[in-house]
């Protein structure tokens, strides 16, 4: 049995690497007129520190180190004078002030991400009438670029991942449903060592530890921004697996947690008994080649938008853009940035302002859903680079036959 710890290091990232992360961020305040901010979300508390506490890191600006105020544990520390804990935020502007910080004319908070009621009460308590400065889209943009630390937790992630993609024909056993298998595949996941967490971006996302789906499921509709649907085992999570029996020339899709460092790569593959039609076939190589073709434009400089509107063409001069995306319900994008969450940026979509930059770490996802045969794709993690996308996800890409 593990002894408990005494005391827990409040900053595991070390120094170097904690600076460089400061210094996106830094500026990112400096463009959007933020002098201080206050970060209380956990994604963005384990970009900042390495670790995930309850309480909060105030960032006083002009790369100034950061303060943390710990409401648990209560056995973090540092070697710094540098941590308060606290019980409540209402002290975080007096144990500024005994460190000789004086209070900022206004700070920045998390607006996206924290409730109407908590943002007013941090800023009564920095004597603020309300806040005004929004921090999420910061946070967003410094941590769309991945540092040669948070790259190799991907790339780990990745590798992990495409492990148990390789053994899922081993876990299936004739007259399994759909279900059956996603059990089985989180099993092995979490003995490979996922952390079993799938932590997404964006308002009102649940799913659990990712989608499996085969036959009509794939066409039914779902309440959440994912590429997939499916209508799940219950109406408190419609999405995923419901129960469909695996059958011999219907695909499987898997799309499940690659969440092994604390940072997620994302990745589908397709699997199937029997002996799957041309149509198929042909939908699933037409998929992989269109991650092939964004991946070769996934440059820095380049539009997202761009990348989106050249996989449209690539479907439609297919024939196949009715089932792109979905069937009956379409997803407007054909990929996203992925790390701590799923979901960050870059968005590959038709509006998506963004701008593809070097460390940028992309999942490419251009799926099909066809009657009659369900779903049809595969998807990829990219880190990008001067010469374009580096694949982190490298199980096979074409259908795998289960045993």
């Amino acid at each position: 049995m593990k002894e408990p710890n005494d005391y827990l290091q409040i900053n595991l990232l070390g120094k170097d690497e904690q600076s460089e992360r400061l210094s996106r961020v830094y500026s990112g305040m400096r463009e959007a007129g933020i002098s201080a901010a206050l970060i209380h979300n956990n994604a963005n508390i384990y970009y900042l520190t390495g670790r995930v506490f309850r309480g909060y890191v105030y960032l006083p600006g002009n790369m100034r180190p950061p303060f943390y105020f710990v409401r648990q544990p209560s056995t973090l520390r540092s070697d710094s004078d540098d941590l308060f804990h606290i019980r409540k935020p209402e002290e975080i502007a007096s144990a500024l002030a005994s460190r000789a910080m004086s209070e900022p004319g206004d700070v920045g908070l998390e607006l996206d991400n924290i409730s109407y009621s908590s943002a007013q009460r941090l800023a009564r308590a920095f004597g603020l009438a309300a806040p005004s400065k929004n921090m999420s889209p910061v946070m967003r943009a410094a941590r769309s670029v991945k540092t040669r630390m948070e790259q190799d937790m991907l790339i780990r992630s990745g590798e992990k991942q495409t492990y148990i993609y390789n053994r899922i024909p081993h876990l299936y056993q004739e007259g399994m449903r759909d279900i059956d298998l996603q059990i089985e595949i989180e099993r092995a996941s979490r003995q490979e060592g996922c952390l079993g967490l799938f932590r997404i971006a964006g308002d009102e996302m649940e799913i659990f530890m990712g989608n499996v789906l085969t036959g009509h499921n794939a066409d039914e509709p779902s309440p959440y921004d994912f590429a997939m649907g499916g209508l799940g085992l219950d109406p408190s999570l419609p999405v995923g697996a419901d129960g469909t029996v695996i059958k011999p020339g219907i695909p499987v899709m898997v799309d499940v947690n690659g969440n092994y460092t604390g940072y997620m790569t994302d990745m589908t593959r397709m699997y199937y008994t029997g002996s799957l039609s041309e149509d198929t076939l042909r939908a699933c190589r037409l998929s992989a080649e269109i991650c092939r073709t964004l991946a070769g434009m996934m440059v820095p400089g380049a539009k997202a938008s761009d990348l989106y509107h050249k996989a449209v063409d690539m479907v439609s001069e297919a024939g196949m853009k009715e089932y792109f995306m979905g069937h009956r319900s379409q997803a407007g994008f054909v990929g996203h940035g992925v790390g701590i969450e799923v979901n960050e940026a870059p968005v590959i979509a038709p509006r998506s302002k963004d701008i593809i930059e070097e460390g940028n770490v992309i999942a490419l996802e251009p799926k099909f859903v066809i009657p009659e045969i369900g779903p049809v794709g595969i998807e990829n993690t990219y880190i990008v680079t001067a010469a374009g996308g580096k694949l982190i996800t490298t199980a096979p890409e074409e259908p795998m036959l289960m045993d």
